[in-house]
C-alpha cells in the first residue's frame, strides 16, 4: 500500500527511516549517512526528515546528533530533558494539571501503544505471538526521552531500537486520540447514549441490563457457508441437540422494545472504541488526525428476527429521540438487507455483507447504527469471505499495517503466507461443529 507523507513513514523498513543493524552515528559523512541522504532524495522525504530531525533536537534540547552520545552517559541531563519533554508534551496535547498528572497521562499513551501490540498478539496474530512479542526493555519503558535515546544507542539490538521508534509513533497517535476525546467529551456522550437507550428505547418493565438468552439454530450452504435457514430456540431445546455438519448454534442475549403493539426482541452490542482500536484504525487509514479517520466512536449493532422488525426499530428510534427531547436525523444511510451490495471504503471488507447501516444525529451526538436480521448476522459471523473474523485478518494485512508494525527483516514473518494460514485457521474454526 502506497503511503502519503505522514509520521507512519518512520516505520517503513524499505524507506530512508529504516532501522539498521547498527544505530545511527553522529558523523555526517558516514556510509550510513550518505546512504540515508540518497534514499531521502529518492523517496522525496527530505522535508519530512528535516521536520523529524528538528523535533528530535527540540525534544532533547540539543543542537546536533553529536550531542546524543553524551546524554546516554549523563543521568542528570536525561532527567532534565525528561522533565522538559513531559512539560512540552503536556502543552501540545492540552493536558491540564501539575507535573505528576502530566506524566501520568503521557504514561497512559505508553500503555495504549503497548496495548496495540498486545491486542494483535492475543487476537488476530495469536498463533504468532512468540514472533511479535516485545523486547522486555521496550515493554517496560514509558519515558519518551528514554525511548528516543534508545533509537540512537548501539548497545540495543535492531529489534529493540525499531520497537522504541514504533512505540513513540504509537504514543503520538494515542495522545492525539486522547486529546480529541477530551475535546469532544466522548465519555460523557457515551454515558448519555446509554441513558437514552435505557430511558427511552428499551422496555421499561425490564431492569437495566436484563437480558433474555436464546439460541439461533442455523443451517449453512456447504458451498460458501451462507445461512440457508434459521430459527430461534430456547435453552432447554438447545441442550438436547446434537448438531450435524453445516449447522451452527449461536447464543444471543436479547433486550426488548415496544413497537406496533409488540414487545420485539433485539440482540444489542453497544460499543465505544477503545484507544487501541482507534490507533489501529488510524494506521489502516494512513491518517494522523483522529477527527478525520475515526467517525464511529459511538455505535450500536442490533440483530432482529426479520426485516419488518428492522423497520419497526428504526421508526421506534426516531420516536424515542423525540420523546427524549431531541430530533433525530439519519445520515449516510445504506440498506442492503433486501438485496444489493454494501459499498464500504474499509480495506478488507466484503461488498456481500447485507446490513442496514446509518449514522443517527441526536442530542449532540452522532452514533453509528448497524442493524442485522438473524440471517444477515449469521452471514456476518460465518459466511466464507464475509465473516468478521476473516475481515479482521484481511484488513490487517491488506492495509499494510502488519508489514508496518512487524517488518519481515526484523520479525522473520512471511506475511502473505501467514495471512493465508490465518484465514484457513479461522475458516476451520468457524465451520467446526
Amino acid at each position: 500500500m502506497e503511503r502519503k507523507d505522514t509520521i507512519f513513514r518512520m516505520l517503513e523498513q524499505d524507506g530512508p527511516f529504516a532501522t539498521f543493524e547498527s544505530a545511527p552515528r553522529p558523523a555526517i559523512f558516514s556510509a550510513i549517512g550518505r546512504e540515508r541522504a540518497q534514499r531521502l532524495r529518492e523517496f522525496r522525504l527530505a522535508t519530512r526528515y528535516r521536520i523529524i530531525r528538528n523535533q528530535v533536537f527540540d525534544f532533547l534540547h540539543i543542537g546536533s546528533y553529536g550531542d546524543i552520545p553524551g546524554m546516554h552517559r549523563d543521568a542528570g541531563r536525561k532527567t532534565e530533558a525528561s522533565k522538559r519533554a513531559y512539560r512540552l508534551l503536556g502543552n501540545m496535547f492540552g493536558i491540564d494539571g501539575d507535573e505528576r498528572e502530566i506524566i501520568s497521562r503521557v504514561n497512559t499513551y505508553s500503555r495504549t501503544a503497548d496495548g496495540v501490540i498486545r491486542y494483535l498478539k492475543n487476537t488476530v496474530l495469536a498463533p504468532y505471538a512468540s514472533y511479535i512479542e516485545m523486547t522486555n526493555e521496550i515493554d517496560s519503558t514509558s519515558n519518551p526521552v528514554d525511548l528516543l535515546l534508545i533509537i540512537f544507542d548501539d548497545r540495543y539490538h535492531q529489534k529493540a531500537r525499531f520497537e522504541a521508534k514504533r512505540k513513540l509513533v504509537l504514543m503520538n497517535l494515542a495522545g492525539s486520540i486522547d486529546q480529541r476525546e477530551r475535546e469532544t467529551e466522548i465519555e460523557a456522550k457515551f454515558g448519555r447514549f446509554l441513558d437514552f437507550l435505557n430511558d427511552s428505547v428499551w422496555c421499561q418493565d425490564a431492569k437495566i441490563g436484563e437480558l433474555e438468552p436464546a439460541f439461533l439454530l442455523s443451517e449453512h450452504d456447504p458451498a460458501d457457508f451462507s445461512c440457508t435457514s434459521v430459527r430461534v430456540v430456547g435453552f432447554r431445546e438447545a441442550e438436547k441437540m446434537t448438531l450435524q455438519p453445516g449447522h451452527k448454534l449461536t447464543l444471543i442475549k436479547r433486550r426488548r422494545f415496544l413497537a406496533n403493539g409488540r414487545r420485539i426482541p433485539i440482540y444489542v452490542t453497544v460499543r465505544k472504541k477503545p484507544p487501541e482500536a482507534k490507533v489501529l484504525k488510524l494506521l489502516r487509514k494512513n491518517e494522523e488526525n483522529p477527527a478525520v479517520a475515526v467517525d464511529d466512536e459511538l455505535g450500536l449493532m442490533g440483530v432482529l428476527d426479520e426485516g419488518m422488525d428492522v423497520k419497526f426499530f428504526q421508526k421506534h428510534l426516531t420516536e424515542s429521540a423525540i420523546r427524549a427531547g431531541s430530533f433525530m436525523t439519519l445520515e449516510d444511510v445504506s440498506d442492503t438487507l433486501e438485496g444489493g451490495g454494501y459499498r464500504s471504503g474499509s480495506i478488507g471488507s466484503s461488498s456481500r455483507t447485507p446490513m442496514f447501516k446509518f449514522f443517527a444525529r441526536m442530542g449532540g451526538m452522532r452514533v453509528e447504527f448497524i442493524v442485522h436480521t438473524n440471517e444477515s448476522y449469521l452471514n456476518y459471523m460465518y459466511q466464507r469471505n464475509v465473516s468478521h473474523d476473516e475481515y479482521e485478518v484481511r484488513r490487517l494485512f491488506d492495509s499494510g499495517v502488519a508489514e508496518l508494525l512487524f517488518p519481515k527483516e526484523i520479525y522473520y514473518l512471511d506475511l502473505p503466507a501467514i495471512k493465508d494460514r490465518l484465514l484457513a485457521l479461522f475458516r476451520k474454526r468457524i465451520e467446526r461443529v
